[in-house]
């Protein structure tokens, strides 16, 4: 039997239109710097970033009287709004038919080590009240007749905390916080581009003092560039992740980040050596990541080459049909690359064949309209010889159909409905896809506040790196609007103000002269070849497959680059092309950091884990394939100690210092107790507002 969905309510879980920003206020005055008219802006906190993570720290601060803006690259164009996959996850407590151990989901986020503990039992115990609150604002997460929510299992999930509104799961997310936002009159100034933070004080007393922009509406003859300044000595910084990084990406196009930005600012960095990494479409058409109902229908998978000649290229990894097959179907909940995956005829040997046929110039493709074809000498596809686990989840989930875009249709409609709004029919054509980068889990460090190093700067989302190594599938979600709520409990808390009219921090007219420096019209290096280089350099360097001399190499080159680009400057013909510039410099920095820190995990004895293989000839596993061992895949064995620590990433004037800090730790068998804590609640002092952690 096939699930028979009306079609208004397909449109409306693919086609969820966005709500229309309101006015922008006008700049309360203009300031002569640089020798250009500055048009000043004055807010308690500006929220760099229209995401989910972002609106919900925009909204709670609102609902707390902080006098917040909003800024925006492109409202509603980043990963939360564009991003998704068959049915995107949001991860949280289990409370479809029975309650959650909070303690024992910290473990689970956790799981894959370095990840401090009192942020892994934030993102679990506040989860139950973000899901609550969401669906309040209108999320429509899917209930069973008795008002649990339906769940099911995800990667790196062991009991099912998984639930999802169907493919566009972020951007419903996005739509009712912007919603609510727009009720509050949370003010929003769009098409305007952070690039620059304002600090002032030294050492310890360092603290932001604002925010240099540049804003298209801004643009005058005397402002070309349409450089603008935000005074506030509060941020919060929720761009998102930097999507352009790789040339093989699932990130919509334009995703910047703002770890460059950050690192510009002497913020520290955390974790930059862990990523994840995944089957997806290429983002030269529609990006979207292939996991879930995608994989468990179990279509043929195939390669092309230049001659046109297709390529069962699967049947020379795994030993029989049934083994190829289940693992693809395993792809669905085991979507990420991991490296200890590739062994035992696991499912990312998909992945690592995958990488391998386009590495040597073949297209890749997944055909819902073919079942698998038997591997040499072996069985044909049935469903009936399929792994036990495989065959179970089949048969509960009614997938008995004969051919994979039945199966597909009747565990998800949605997923083929997705691909046809943007011109693609997948069950008329093959899908072309690859191994693409999809998300950073490194970032910007912060404490259980979510505060940085710097006074005053925050940050939430995939702008911070509290992911670890192993999150759950959905767990980012999650973890972007609990630590929103944090964060503006927090502010709210320390009860940020508007800076007074007439105040421009000192240090504005040196950020401007700075930042007109760097952009020069009769520089060699332009944005595209600093765009080529680096995203070429992170996909074939730093991708799912390392090793130590090819790391290196690339650290070495993006060193050359980002010493050209503060020699050099990068240039620009019309003003948007210079906001590109300010963007492509970040992105070198944020790549020599990345590699930085790849480059020392590695020389410090670094191994295999989430992200990705380091390969090396005395490496203690070797992944095996039907036709015998992959030698050039030997990889090291990760290392225990490694879990219990994180990679320190900061710059010191034009060089990239590293160091180790270990995993915060929760103090064993500490326990609340009501009379005892709750002076500590009602007198603020649990926000910890006279020091850091």
């Amino acid at each position: 039997m096939t699930i028979d969905v009306p079609q208004e309510i397909l449109d409306a879980l693919t086609d969820v239109d966005m709500p229309r920003l309101p006015p922008e206020p006008p700049a309360s005055g203009l300031a002569r710097l640089a020798g250009i008219d500055v048009p000043i802006y004055r807010a308690g906190c500006v929220v760099v970033g229209s995401g989910a993570a972002g609106l919900r720290a925009a909204v709670e601060m609102k609902r707390r009287g902080v006098d917040v803006v909003i800024i925006s690259q492109s409202a509603w164009g980043g990963t939360s709004a564009c991003s998704g996959s068959d049915k995107q996850t949001l991860h949280t407590a289990n409370t479809a038919d029975q309650g959650d151990n909070y303690r024992a989901m910290a473990r689970a986020i956790g799981g894959g080590g370095a990840m401090d503990e009192d942020t892994a039992y934030v993102e679990a115990v506040g989860s139950s009240r973000m899901m609550a609150s969401l669906q309040f604002l209108g999320l429509p997460l899917p209930q069973d007749p008795l008002g649990g929510t339906l769940r099911y299992q995800t990667d790196h999930d062991e009991v099912g905390r998984a639930t999802s509104c169907g493919p566009r799961t972020s951007r419903l997310m996005v739509k009712v916080l912007a919603e609510e936002a727009i009720r509050l009159a949370v003010p929003f100034y769009n098409q305007t581009t952070a690039v620059k933070i304002l600090t002032e004080g030294e050492g310890a007393e360092r603290h932001v003092a604002g925010m240099l922009v540049m804003r298209a509406g801004d643009r005058r003859q005397e402002n070309p560039l349409g450089i603008a300044l935000f005074v506030s000595d509060v941020i919060v910084l929720a761009a998102g992740g930097p999507g352009e990084l790789y040339r093989d990406s699932v990130y919509p196009n334009g995703c910047f980040g703002s770890l460059g930005l950050a690192l510009e600012a002497g913020v520290e960095l955390v974790n930059l050596t862990e990523s994840q990494f995944g089957i997806g479409t290429r983002r030269e058409g529609f990006p979207w990541n292939l996991s879930g109902t995608y994989v468990q229908a179990i279509p043929h998978i195939y390669s092309v080459d230049g001659e046109g000649a297709e390529h069962h290229f699967l049947a020379g990894y795994y030993r029989s049909t049934q083994e190829l097959a289940s693992n693809v179907f395993r792809k669905g909940y085991q979507w990420p690359f991991h490296a200890t995956r590739m062994l035992d005829f696991g499912s990312s040997l998909v992945d690592l064949a995958i990488y391998s046929e386009t590495a040597a110039g073949r297209r890749v493709f997944m055909d819902f309209n073919r079942n698998p074809p038997p591997v040499p000498g072996g069985l044909p596809f049935s469903l009936e010889r399929l792994d036990e686990d495989v065959r179970l989840y089949l048969g509960k989930a009614g997938a008995d159909q004969q051919m994979p875009i039945d199966r597909l249709k009747h565990m998800n409609p949605l997923a083929i409905e997705l691909y046809r709004r943007y011109k693609i029919d997948i069950a008329e054509e093959p899908l072309e896809f690859a191994v693409n980068n999809q998300h950073m889990n490194g970032g910007i460090m912060v404490d259980s506040w979510g505060r940085t190093n710097l006074g005053g700067c925050y940050a939430v989302g995939e702008a911070a790196g509290t992911h670890g190594v192993t999150r759950p599938g959905g767990a980012a979600l999650n973890a972007g609007q609990v630590f929103g709520t944090r964060v503006a409990e927090h502010i709210g808390a320390g009860g940020a103000k508007r800076p007074d009219a007439g105040r421009v921090p000192e240090a504005a007219e040196a950020g401007i002269v700075n930042l007109l420096s760097a952009l020069l019209s009769e520089s060699p290096l332009t944005v595209k070849a600093v765009r080529s280089a680096v995203q070429a350099r992170m996909s074939e360097k730093a991708g799912i497959i390392c090793d130590q001399r090819s790391v290196r190499q690339a650290l070495v080159e993006a060193r050359a680059l980002n010493a050209e680009i503060r020699a050099n400057g990068l240039a620009y013909g019309r003003a948007a092309e210079a906001v590109r510039g300010v963007q492509w410099r970040h992105m070198a920095l944020a790549s020599e950091a990345v590699l930085s820190a790849l480059d020392f995990f590695i020389g410090r004895g670094g191994g295999s884990r989430g992200a990705r293989a380091i390969c090396d000839a005395e490496g203690e596993f070797l992944p095996q394939a039907s036709a015998g061992p992959l030698e050039d895949y030997r990889f090291r064995r990760e290392s225990e100690a490694h879990r219990q620590e994180q990679i320190v990433v900061r710059l010191e004037g034009d060089e990239i210092r590293l160091s180790i800090r270990p995993n915060r730790e929760l103090v064993k068998g500490a326990k609340s107790f009501f009379e005892r804590d709750w002076p500590a609640w009602l007198t603020g002092r649990i926000y910890d507002l006279d020091g850091g952690e």
